[in-house]
């Protein structure tokens, strides 16, 4: 345990020469069996016990910018030099949060410097970050507090310093419309962000394809359901599988998995470009620019890749026999329907964007400052669990939101499969979906769309993690 950093060492290190004793007691506390190096593993253990504002991998980061002589050990000489380092990295991270340069942190200059970076944070909420960094009960921080907290914490700017709360990756539940991840520049000058996106769309092909069953029953009951002839859950399996054996359950699951690459790489591209031509001077962008970039680079996104869409709607709902793979069908939708078949129901797709992305946001918002106000106590980090939770609900909010149009989309998708003759309009079949089955025609499938959610929220949580490590990454 190294609960000493905040009480009976920093006093006697109060002196000429306070940061050596300080680096000086600090190793050799982490320097378990005395043999003057400390390896990954005392690394380790020392960070469990400096507290739970560490990430995970925090050891490795921190022996990977120390290690001059690639040797993976730290000697105290190493040792020495990366906390020199990092506390002029740290010194300024303390000095842009100090707005009004009186040497200490105010819940004023916390809440604007959260706002700055796209989380907006009540008084209360900032009292409480405070609290968890301030050893004198003042509820400020002059600058020894701020440096003992973040001596061995290896995030090196404001964008590092408050990363729990940024988005994941890991979520996948099938709709790959939600705002994208955020990234630091940490992330981006190492090559992390890549790697990332990489054990993302890995882990959603994961999570996808064992789902996929759940998603083509919902194509078929937006498609073929009614009033007059409802599928009902059970009954839709026992329909598919009969016509199509067992694995027709995954029909169109392919072109479903190999859009993720495209679409991911095309979304996050846009993104980064829209935030920059959205900022000002280069300052950090809000939740309503983030929104607004958001939105844009799903739209971006979205109409690269939209005739895959296409191919795996009209896969999901044909024949046994009817089409060999998805080139097959790709050319026979062609010679029998033109091009502008694969762009059928592009308006109502498109339309769907903005409140999926907006509502996924704001319920997200919602969560965050729900629980930095109830439950956050020592620590402003709230674990996977606590993400995994907010972001599938914020996702499942988002789906529930746009349903509607998802449905007017595969409709317009599939009009001359099911009933021959030309695509109606949009707006002539939403008075046609609400003539003949009422608000609740709108939300057929919402059942298998919604069952899908938790699993495929798990799913791609466990491989995101399994992935991870095999990319290098912690």
């Amino acid at each position: 345990m190294l609960c000493w950093l905040k009480g009976f060492v920093l006093p006697q290190a109060a002196c000429q020469n306070r940061s050596y004793s300080l680096y000086e007691a600090l190793f050799e506390e982490l320097d378990h069996n005395g043999d003057g190096v400390v390896d990954i593993v005392e690394l380790q253990q020392g960070l469990k016990g400096l507290g739970s504002w560490f990430s995970v991998g925090s050891e490795q980061v921190i022996l990977k910018a120390g290690d001059t002589n690639k040797d993976s050990e730290l000697d105290f000489e190493e040792f020495t030099q990366y906390l020199k380092d990092h506390e002029k990295k740290m010194r300024l991270a303390f000095n842009s949060l100090d707005a009004n340069n009186d040497g200490v942190i105010e819940t004023s200059e916390v809440i604007g410097a959260l706002k700055s970076l796209g989380i907006n944070a009540s008084e209360a909420q900032a009292k409480k970050i405070l609290q968890s960094i301030d050893s004198d009960g003042t509820l400020t921080v002059d600058w020894d507090e701020w440096r003992n907290y973040f001596l061995l914490n290896p995030a090196s700017d404001m964008d590092d310093i408050i990363h729990f709360w940024k988005r994941s990756t890991v979520i996948d539940i099938g709709e790959s419309i939600a705002i994208p991840d955020e990234f630091s520049e940490q992330e981006k000058q190492s090559g992390d962000w890549w790697r990332r996106l990489v054990a993302g769309g890995m882990s959603g092909a994961v999570s996808r394809t064992s789902t996929a069953p759940f998603d083509r029953l919902k194509v078929m009951m937006q498609v073929y359901s009614s009033e007059s002839r409802r599928m009902r859950l059970i009954g839709g399996f026992e329909q598919m599988v009969k016509e199509g054996g067992v694995i027709s359950l995954w029909r169109g699951n392919g072109v479903n998995v190999l859009k993720i690459a495209p679409e991911t790489a095309l979304k996050f591209g846009a993104y980064e470009q829209f935030k920059k031509w959205l900022s000002f001077d280069g300052a950090t962008i809000g939740n309503l620019e983030r929104f607004i970039s958001g939105s844009l680079a799903g739209v971006t996104a979205q109409t690269c890749v939209y005739p895959l869409e296409v191919l795996k709607t009209r896969l999901a709902v044909s024949q046994t026999g009817q089409y060999s793979g998805m080139l097959d069908c790709g050319k026979k939708l062609l010679k029998q329907e033109g091009v502008r078949t694969f762009f059928k129901g592009y308006t109502p797709n498109v339309l769907g964007i903005i409140p999926y992305s907006g509502i996924d946001l704001a319920v997200y918002e919602l969560l965050k400052n729900y629980w930095l106000e109830h439950y956050a106590e020592d620590s402003v980090d709230p674990g996977i669990m606590i993400l995994l939770g907010c972001c599938t609900l914020s996702n499942t909010c988002g789906q529930l939101a746009s349903f509607p149009l998802n449905l007017i989309r595969t409709r317009m998708q599939t009009q001359a499969l099911v009933k021959g003759g030309p695509t109606p309009s949009m707006i002539h079949l939403i008075q046609e979906i609400y003539h003949k089955d009422g608000k609740r025609g709108f939300f057929r499938g919402i059942t298998p769309n919604l069952i899908k959610v938790l699993p495929a929220a798990g799913i791609g949580c466990v491989a995101y993690e399994k992935v991870i490590p095999h990319l290098g990454l912690t």
